[in-house]
């Protein structure tokens, strides 16, 4: 429980990988601000979070929405006061070949994916700057630093989410505010449990490790980030591809 007394925000919390942040950062004690589009699914994330005997609370907001989010936001970090933790965790896709994408799918998924982050931490900032200590998470894509067909505007998003994390890690270092990012490679979701066996395989072949990853495996790269053990580390991308992309 080394973070009792912490809050943390994570946004695309209803869900897969930012679900699992949540629990286990519920584990470690934190209490959790959990945001995401209203739905069953977040509040059962907000109620598996209770019971692991944290304070949870929902901000159900359109991350699509930029108005609305930030407004939502600045609302939100009121009540609480301030925010010790943030996880940039929400991202959808919309994949297409380019010659074939609709402008409204790259601009929806630009929009989610990198506009988001940059309103809430726009909107947390300022409290961790006050407090002199703050952590902040981005999670990219492994395909943000490889690139990926059929995905430019997923790509795009997660590289400009690279680029974030490094301009803003150096905005904020001399207040003791650390800003990393993640990129997971193939993790197991329920896209990927929809493959034939042939295309699971042909998948596999791409990944020395030799298995999918798993949400809990991206959570708990976040986990070390946001710990006392990451103190030092800013600006880093912590690749949790199982070697699908290697520098």
């Amino acid at each position: 429980m080394s973070q009792r007394g912490k809050i943390t925000l994570i946004t695309g919390a209803s869900r897969g990988i930012g679900r699992e942040i949540a629990r286990v950062m519920a584990e470690e004690g934190s209490d959790l601000v959990l945001v995401a589009r209203a739905s069953e699914d977040l509040e059962k994330t907000r109620l598996e979070c209770v019971e692991l005997g944290v304070r949870a609370e929902s901000l159900p907001l359109d991350l699509g929405d930029p108005e609305s989010l930030e407004k939502g936001i600045h609302e939100g970090i009121g009540r609480l006061g301030r925010v010790d933790y943030l996880v940039n965790n929400a991202g959808i896709t919309r994949d297409g070949l380019l010659i074939r994408m609709k402008r409204e799918d790259w601009e929806r998924v630009l929009t989610v994916n990198l506009t988001a982050a940059f309103i809430v931490a726009r909107a947390v900032v300022p409290s961790m700057i006050r407090a002199r200590s703050g952590r902040i998470v981005n999670l990219s894509s492994v395909v943000g630093l490889m690139g990926n067909p059929g995905q430019t505007n997923y790509c795009a998003s997660k590289a400009g989410l690279i680029g974030f994390t490094l301009s803003l890690a150096r905005e904020v270092a001399r207040r003791n505010i650390t800003v990393n990012a993640v990129a997971p490679g193939f993790i197991e979701t329920s896209m990927t449990q929809g493959l034939s066996g042939a295309a699971r395989d042909a998948l596999l072949t791409q990944v020395p490790l030799g298995r999918l990853g798993t949400a809990r495996d991206v959570a708990e790269g976040v986990r070390f980030l946001l710990s006392e053990g990451a103190g030092y580390l800013t600006g880093t991308v912590l690749n949790i591809s199982g070697g699908l992309h290697m520098e």
